[in-house]
């Protein structure tokens, strides 16, 4: 699923030694190989993959799952759930399916070819996350492949949204992340489609510049309140944040344990 250049940048930069001579991609209990797959492994994912809200879960649908990175992320958090994971894309499911067998949660996650508007209407799941396509523009890129992860034709907001709502349970919650600029919108069709904003995040590459990408996560009941906060990916001195770290700590070689990061 897309993520944008700039993430594909940090990434790579910021994690060298997450990345194999094959460039595989390394993480503490499992390997990414995207090299067969229209996006590639980038920071959008893996922050949503360590931020959704899956810890109560018991069957998790991953919508756009490319790779399979946020399904084995969300299994390796949730050691009781088992982990549905779909997309149009027959190439990047087979990938996704060779580095699910390759890692320790395989038992738990089943990977299908699939448009998530034409799933079966009795699936119902305690929370979907998906890193949807996001990009509006018109293009005339001759990777068709590459076109459908990025562009919001092939999984538009609203059927994202309300394909979610007629597949959640009743206390289930739908976590995404999406542009920034895109929020408001997305939070307004959702609201019609009886889903509550929970939990909003902006995300900014450093204090110094506006929010990028955003968070959110719907939930099927009526809430009180939302909490909403932000996530800086690198501090002042052009580090990796704290808060980052512990986000993600338990996925990057690099960062060390909970215990080992200061506050």
């Amino acid at each position: 699923m897309p993520r944008s250049s700039e993430s594909n940048k940090e990434q790579k930069a910021g994690h060298k030694q997450d990345v194999q001579a094959n460039d595989m991609f390394k993480f503490k209990q499992f390997t990414i190989d995207d090299s067969a797959c229209a996006m590639k492994v980038g920071t959008d994912g893996v922050i949503l993959g360590a931020w959704a809200e899956v810890s109560d879960a018991k069957r998790i649908l991953d919508v756009g799952t490319g790779s399979g990175l946020i399904a084995l992320m969300i299994s390796q958090r949730n050691a009781q759930a088992t982990v549905d994971a779909i997309d149009i894309d027959g190439d990047a499911v087979s990938q996704a399916s060779a580095n699910v067998k390759a890692s320790p949660f395989g038992s738990r996650i089943r990977l299908k070819t699939v448009d998530f508007a034409v799933i079966e209407k009795n699936e119902k799941y305690d929370a979907i996350v998906s890193n949807p396509p996001f990009y509006n523009e018109q293009t005339n890129c001759p990777d068709t492949r590459r076109d459908a992860a990025r562009h919001t034709s092939s999984l538009p907001f609203e059927t994202l949204i309300c394909k979610a709502r007629a597949h959640l349970n009743d206390d289930g919650c739908l976590s995404v992340i999406i542009p920034y600029g895109e929020a408001s919108n997305f939070i307004a069709t959702a609201a019609a489609h009886k889903l509550a904003l929970s939990h909003r995040t902006d995300i900014h590459p450093n204090p110094r510049k506006g929010p990028k990408r955003t968070l959110l996560t719907f939930k099927c009941k009526h809430l009180n309140s939302t909490t909403t906060d932000k996530l800086f990916i690198r501090n002042e001195d052009n580090e990796y944040s704290t808060e980052y770290k512990l986000l993600t700590k338990d996925f990057y070689l690099n960062f060390q344990s909970c215990n080992n990061v200061k506050m």
